[in-house]
C-alpha cells in the first residue's frame, strides 16, 4: 500500500455507487452552509464578469484598428497561458493553504482587467498591455481554479457532493446565458464598462473568498513508514523524498501517476477529453452551417441560448437523477443517448432544429458530470486534490481549443452534415468504451488501482 492509498484509508470510508443513488436524499442543501454558498456566489460573481468582458475585449482591439488575426491571437495565447498554469498552480494548492492562493489570484486578476479598463477609458489601447493583460487574468484564473478544487469536500459531506456539484454546475450554466447578453448591454453604455465590471467583480471574489472560514489548507500527508535501510549515495526510496523540501518536479509527476494509476481517473480523462472535443465540434458546426444557411446573427445566438438552457436545465436536474439511478446507468445512458442527438444535426434544417439538438445534447452531459467529479472527489487523497483536478482539466481544455479549428476545416472540406455523422460515430465509440468501463463508475470494475 503507497502513501496515496494510506491516506484515503485514514480518510474515511469511500462510499461508492450507493452514495450517488441514495444516502444523497438525505442529506441537507449545500446552501445551508454559509461558506458553500460564499463559494458559490464567488464563482457566480467571477462568472459574469469574465463572460461580460471576454467576449468584448476582441472589439476593443478591432475598434482600435487592430487587425482581427491578431485580436484572435490574443484570445489564443491567453488561454494557452492558463492551460499552461493550471498544472504548476496545481502543484502549489496542494503544498499550502488554499485559500490565499484564491484571495490573492481574484487581486492579481482585479488589478490585471483594471488596468486594461484604465487604458480603454484614455483612449490608449497598446496590444502588448492588453496581451499581457490577458494573459495574467487567465493564469490568475487557473491559479484560483486548482485552488478551488478541493474546496467541495472541506465544506460539505460526501454524501452532499452531488447536489454541490450539481449547484455548481447549474451556476456555471445561468452564467454562461446572463453574462453575453449583460456584457452586450454593459458595452452599449461605453468600451469600457465591461471592463471595469469584470475589474470589481474581482475585487468582489476577493472578498467572499476572504469571508470564508473553513481551513482549505490540504491534509498533511499519511505519516512516514518505519525507517527503511540507507540507500545508496545519489538514490532514494519509494517515496523519493530526500528532506524536508518537496521537489516541485516530484509532487508534479506525483499528480500525474496518480491519475495514470487510478482506473476510474483514466476514465474519466478519456470520456471527459472526448465530450468536450465532440461538443465543441459540434457547437462551432451549428455555427457554420447556420451562417451558411444565411442564418442572421441573432438567430445563431439562438442556437446557443437554447444550448445554454438546455445545459442550465440538465445542471438543475442531475442531482435529482443521480439520487433516484445507479451511476453506471446514467453513464452508460447518457452516452448512449448523445448519438443519435448528434445523428440529428445532420438532418436538421432550420436555426431552431439546431438548438433543440444542441440542447438536448447539453441536458444530458450534467449528470454524468455530477456523477464522475463525486466519485473522483471520493478516491482522490485531499492532498491531491487540486493535482487531480488540474490534470484532468487540462485534458478536457487542451482538446476543447482545438475544436473551433477542427470543425472549421471539416465543414469546409466534407460539409456540416458529413461532421455532425462523424461526431455521432465518435459519440458511439465513447458510449461503447462507457459501458465496458461502466463498473469503474460504482469500484466494481477491475483494476481499479492498477
Amino acid at each position: 500500500m503507497d502513501e496515496a492509498d494510506e491516506e484515503l484509508e485514514r480518510s474515511g470510508p469511500q462510499h461508492s455507487g450507493p452514495l450517488l443513488s441514495k444516502s444523497a436524499s438525505s442529506s441537507p442543501s449545500p446552501f445551508r452552509v454559509r461558506d458553500f454558498t460564499l463559494f458559490w456566489a464567488a464563482g457566480a460573481v467571477d462568472g459574469l464578469g469574465t463572460c461580460a468582458s471576454s467576449l468584448f475585449l476582441p472589439l476593443i482591439l478591432l475598434g482600435a484598428g487592430y487587425p482581427a488575426g491578431l485580436a484572435g491571437l490574443v484570445a489564443s495565447v491567453a488561454l494557452v497561458s492558463g492551460l499552461v498554469v493550471s498544472p504548476v498552480a496545481g502543484v502549489h494548492a496542494d503544498r499550502r493553504s488554499r485559500k490565499p492562493m484564491m484571495y490573492v489570484a481574484a487581486l492579481t486578476a482585479a488589478g490585471a482587467m483594471g488596468s486594461v479598463f484604465v487604458a480603454v477609458a484614455l483612449g490608449h489601447v497598446v496590444l502588448v498591455h492588453v496581451l499581457a493583460a490577458a494573459v495574467v487574468e487567465q493564469a490568475a484564473a487557473a491559479v484560483y481554479g486548482a485552488a478551488a478544487s478541493g474546496t467541495i469536500r472541506r465544506l460539505v459531506p460526501p454524501e452532499g457532493y452531488p447536489r454541490a456539484i450539481g449547484y455548481l454546475q447549474a451556476r456555471d450554466q445561468a452564467v454562461q446565458i446572463v453574462g453575453p447578453t449583460l456584457g452586450g448591454v454593459l458595452f452599449q453604455l461605453a468600451r469600457w464598462v465591461p471592463l471595469l465590471a469584470d475589474a470589481v467583480s474581482f475585487l468582489l471574489v476577493a472578498a467572499l473568498t476572504k469571508a470564508i472560514r473553513t481551513d482549505l489548507t490540504p491534509a498533511p500527508p499519511a505519516p512516514p513508514a518505519p525507517p527503511a535501510p540507507p540507500a545508496p549515495p545519489g538514490r532514494t526510496g519509494r517515496t523519493g523524498r530526500t528532506g524536508p523540501s518537496p521537489s516541485f518536479v516530484r509532487d508534479l509527476a506525483e499528480g500525474l501517476r496518480f491519475v495514470c494509476a487510478e482506473s476510474f481517473l483514466r476514465f474519466v480523462v478519456v470520456w471527459t477529453a472526448g465530450i468536450n472535443a465532440l461538443l465543441g465540434a459540434l457547437y462551432f458546426n451549428a455555427v457554420f452551417a447556420s451562417h451558411a444557411r444565411g442564418a442572421s446573427p441573432s438567430s445563431i445566438g439562438l442556437v446557443l441560448t437554447l444550448a445554454g438552457v438546455g445545459g442550465l436545465l440538465g445542471a438543475l436536474a442531475a442531482p435529482w437523477l443521480v439520487r433516484r439511478l445507479p451511476a453506471a446507468r446514467i453513464v452508460t445512458g447518457a452516452s448512449w443517448a448523445m448519438v443519435p442527438t448528434a445523428a440529428g444535426l445532420a438532418f436538421a434544417s432550420r436555426t431552431w432544429a439546431y438548438g433543440l439538438l444542441l440542447g438536448g445534447v447539453s441536458l444530458i452531459v450534467p449528470s454524468v458530470v455530477v456523477v464522475l467529479q463525486t466519485r473522483a472527489l471520493l478516491v482522490t487523497p485531499d492532498r491531491l486534490l487540486a493535482r487531480m483536478g488540474t490534470v484532468l482539466g487540462t485534458a478536457g481544455q487542451a482538446v476543447a481549443v482545438l475544436a473551433p479549428v477542427t470543425a472549421g476545416v471539416l465543414v469546409a472540406a466534407y460539409g456540416g452534415r458529413a461532421v455532425a455523422l462523424g461526431c455521432a460515430g465518435a459519440f458511439a465509440a465513447l458510449a461503447l468504451y462507457a459501458t465496458a468501463r461502466a463498473g469503474l463508475v460504482t469500484g466494481t470494475g477491475t483494476g481499479e488501482a492498477e
